[in-house]
């Protein structure tokens, strides 16, 4: 398959379903919690795709890589805001389960992706 924007990026439409999911979850958080902790797990969810729409589009592949390393350092912030999640009891292991599940899958391709520009770059 051709990629010709970034919406064809197979990394980016599992970060854009990591964002469904982390919105489901985020549901169920305490009201009190809507401006705090569950606007942050949204922010860092959000920034995935996010980044990686803009890395694809610059022209440089020093650009890209610097985007997906903040699309990276998003979805560590996720997984750590997930745990305060879990800690504080707003979510339980197993409704955190499959968020993180899919941010590691996510990662490693971010990872591979990251690694295939580097070796392009470098040729």
């Amino acid at each position: 398959m051709k990629i010709t924007s970034f919406r064809d990026l197979r990394v980016w439409q599992l970060a854009m379903d990591l964002v469904e999911l982390v919105y489901r979850l985020t549901r169920s958080f305490p009201r009190n919690e809507i401006y705090g902790l569950a606007s942050q797990i949204q922010r860092a969810a959000v920034s995935v795709p996010s980044n990686i729409a803009e890395g694809h589009t610059r022209e440089h592949t020093k650009e890209y890589l610097h985007h997906l390393s903040m699309s990276q350092a998003s979805l560590a912030e996720l997984e750590t805001q997930l745990e305060i999640a879990i800690r504080l009891r707003y979510v339980s292991l197993q409704e955190a389960r499959s968020i993180a599940e899919h941010a590691e899958s996510l990662g490693k391709q971010l990872y591979a992706l990251r690694n295939a520009l580097l070796k392009r770059a470098r040729a």
